[in-house]
């Protein structure tokens, strides 16, 4: 056995990585397409330990529909959650993701921020295989393929 074998890389399960504080990462003024047509992905630099979603104060009433994929985007039987001003599922959510998808829930844009703390966990180690949906690749590691319960 190689000398070093106890230094081993931040993983999807190393606990380490989530007792710590986590990065500080922004985006501001994302904007969320209309209902029914494209979708806005936030792909992060690296494994979130935390997220949260911050509506602007013009969408006071409405609100965005928010996915771990773009099928959970699309699903019409729950795979994705909604975010409104005074929704609990602004955060911060405890959740490890690689990403984020948005779309509006009516006929205008839906402008929002997002905050997050990152871990040291590199996005290359949660894919298992090449995952492509409507030419968007994907992460396709244990639990954010889209297909198996967490959509």
């Amino acid at each position: 056995m190689p000398g070093n074998s106890w230094k081993l890389a931040p993983g999807l399960h190393n606990v380490g990585s989530y007792q710590v504080s986590g990065r500080p990462y922004a985006s501001g003024s994302c904007l969320a397409p209309v209902s029914g047509s494209n979708s806005f992905v936030l792909r992060f630099p690296m494994v979130t330990k935390w997220f949260q979603i911050e509506p602007k104060q013009t969408m006071l009433s409405r609100e965005l529909r928010v996915a771990f994929s773009e099928n959970g985007l699309h699903d019409k039987n729950g795979s994705n959650f909604r975010v409104h001003m005074s929704s609990s599922f602004r955060g911060p959510i405890d959740m490890k993701v690689s990403e984020l998808w948005f779309m509006s829930e009516d006929a205008s844009t839906f402008t929002f921020d997002v905050l997050s703390g990152l871990t040291n966990i590199q996005i290359s180690s949660l894919y298992t295989t090449d995952k492509t949906v409507n030419g968007v690749v994907e992460a396709a590691g244990p639990n954010w393929s889209g297909s198996s319960g967490v959509s």
